[in-house]
C-alpha cells in the first residue's frame, strides 16, 4: 500500500508512529523485485482466509513470474470496517484486499468509491452467477465487491422431531397455514418449539420479507420499511412466539451465541430458517444433529410465490492504496469468479457457490463433512437448482447500514422481545429515523 497522491503527513505525527501504524496493518506491498507481488488482506471471518490463501496456491502454479503472497489479518468486525473507512478517507492505512460485509458495503460506495472495479471481469461470467449477489457489491454499473456465496435461505429441518409428529417437509407448502400447522403437531408430539425468531439480528425477519419481494428500500431507495407485507410478516412471528407458543427467542437473541449453539444441538426447536452458509454452523457447533437435519426450500406466502431469498454476503475488495491494482483485482477476481474457484468455495467453505452453472458438478455432489452431516446427502445442491430462479435482490442505498441497525435494536427487540411496540409502531419510527 502507500501514500495518496498528494496527500501530506499531519505535522506533529512522528515516524514511530507511522512505523507503529504500517506494522500493525501489515506493511507495504506490491511492486516486489521478480514479478513477486505481496498483498496486505483484512477480514473479519478467520475461516474465509484458508479460499484467498488456496487461491494463491493455484495462481503460483499457473502464473509463476508472477507469484502472489497473501498476509492475511483477522480483525473484529466493527474494528475492521471502522478502521477501514478511517483508512480510505485519511488516504493511508488501507490494506490491499479487504472482507466488507453487506450491512457496512454502503458505507464504502459513498462519494468518490475508493475501490477498485471488477466489471472488466464479471462481465463476461454475469449470466452464469445469480447476479443479486454482483448488484449489492455495485453502483453506477460498476462491480466493487465479489462474494462468497449466494446465501440462499433455507429450511433446517430436524427429521426426529418431524417423523415423531407424522410430519412430512414437502407437505409444508405455505407459512401461514402448513408451516402453524406442522408446528402444532410437533408441539404436541414432542413438546418442542417449532422454530426461533431473532429479537437482536435480521436473519428471521429479512429473508421472510424478501421472499414477499419486499425489503427496507425498494429499488428508487426509497424507505419501505414499514409498509404492509413487512408489518404482516412480524405480526406472524409474534403470534407464533406469544399468541400460539409455537416457536421461541432463541437463547442470546440472535442465531450466533454460544447459548444458542447449545440450545440448537440439544434439539430444542424441530426447524430454523438461515442461509446455506449456516450449514458451516450446525457441523461446527451441533454434532449430536448429524444424520438428523434435512435442507429444504422456504415455505411460500402465497401461491406461486418465492421459496427462498439470497441472505447476508460479505464483498472482497481491492482499495485504491494498492500499489498493484491491476494484479490484485486480477488475483481476487481469479479467485471467486472461475468454475474452480467456485467449486472451492465448496469445498473450503461449505459456502453455496454464487456461480450457479457449478451446483450440479461432480465435486458439488463428491461425500465431504457437509454431506455427510445433513440428510440430503450428495443432492443438496439440488435444493439450489430448484429455487435457482426465486431469489430476488436486497436494494442496498447508502443507509443500509442505518436501517440494519436499526432493524436488530429497535425493530425485531422491542417487538420480540420487550414487547413494548406492536410491529406497526416499531417498523414505522425505524422507517421515519431513516426518512429523516
Amino acid at each position: 500500500m502507500k501514500i495518496g497522491t498528494g496527500k501530506k503527513v499531519m505535522l506533529g505525527i512522528t515516524v514511530l508512529m507511522l512505523v507503529g501504524f504500517f506494522a500493525w496493518s501489515g506493511g507495504q506491498s506490491g511492486g516486489a523485485a521478480k514479478g513477486e507481488y505481496t498483498f496486505s488482506f483484512w477480514t473479519f471471518q478467520q475461516f474465509h482466509i484458508a479460499l484467498l490463501e488456496d487461491a494463491a496456491d493455484r495462481w503460483n502454479k499457473e502464473y509463476p513470474d508472477r507469484r502472489v503472497t497473501v498476509e492475511s489479518s483477522s480483525l473484529p468486525y466493527a474494528d475492521l470496517h471502522s478502521k477501514l473507512l478511517v483508512a480510505l478517507q485519511s488516504g493511508v492505512g488501507a490494506p490491499d484486499l479487504v472482507d466488507i460485509e453487506i450491512s457496512q458495503f454502503a458505507n464504502f460506495l459513498k462519494g468518490t468509491v475508493q475501490l477498485a472495479d471488477y466489471s472488466k471481469y464479471v462481465d463476461p461470467v454475469r449470466d452464469k452467477f445469480i447476479t443479486a449477489r454482483f448488484d449489492i457489491y455495485s453502483k453506477g454499473g460498476n462491480v466493487y465487491g465479489l462474494p462468497y456465496h449466494v446465501g440462499a435461505t433455507v429450511v433446517y429441518y430436524n427429521m426426529n422431531h418431524l417423523n415423531a409428529a407424522g410430519v412430512r417437509p414437502q407437505d409444508i407448502g405455505y407459512w401461514t397455514s402448513d408451516y402453524v400447522e406442522a408446528a402444532r403437531k410437533v408441539k404436541s408430539a414432542t413438546g418442542k418449539f417449532m422454530t426461533t425468531f431473532e429479537s437482536n439480528d435480521q436473519w428471521s425477519f429479512w429473508p421472510m420479507i424478501s421472499q414477499q419481494k419486499s425489503d427496507y428500500f425498494n429499488a428508487a431507495g426509497d424507505v419501505i420499511l414499514d409498509n404492509d407485507i413487512n408489518v404482516k410478516t412480524l405480526q406472524f412471528q409474534y403470534d407464533m412466539i406469544y399468541k400460539d407458543k409455537l416457536a421461541t427467542l432463541p437463547p442470546g437473541g440472535y442465531h450466533h451465541t454460544e447459548e444458542f449453539y447449545g440450545f440448537l444441538n440439544a434439539g430444542e426447536i424441530a426447524s430454523l430458517l438461515m442461509p446455506m452458509w449456516y450449514m458451516g454452523r450446525f457441523v461446527d457447533y451441533c454434532p449430536d444433529l448429524s444424520g438428523k437435519i434435512l435442507v429444504h426450500p422456504m415455505p411460500r406466502w402465497e401461491p406461486n410465490g418465492f421459496r427462498s431469498a439470497g441472505m447476508g454476503g460479505t464483498g472482497t475488495a481491492v482499495t485504491n492504496q494498492c500499489d498493484d491494482l491491476d494484479v490484485a483485482t486480477e488475483f481476487v477476481a481469479y479467485a471467486k469468479l472461475s468454475k474452480e474457484a467456485n467449486i472451492k468455495i465448496w469445498e473450503i467453505l461449505g459456502f453455496d457457490p454464487p456461480r450457479w452453472d457449478v451446483w450440479d458438478s461432480p465435486e458439488l455432489k463428491a461425500e465431504n463433512k457437509y454431506t455427510n452431516y445433513f440428510k440430503n446427502g450428495t443432492a443438496l445442491f439440488e435444493t439450489l437448482l430448484e429455487v435457482k430462479e426465486e431469489i430476488m435482490p436486497v436494494n442496498v442505498t447508502e443507509l443500509m447500514p442505518r436501517a440494519s441497525d436499526l432493524v436488530k435494536s429497535m425493530v425485531v427487540y422491542r417487538v420480540l422481545e420487550s414487547r413494548e411496540q406492536s410491529p406497526y409502531e416499531a417498523l414505522h419510527e425505524a422507517a421515519e429515523e431513516l426518512r429523516k
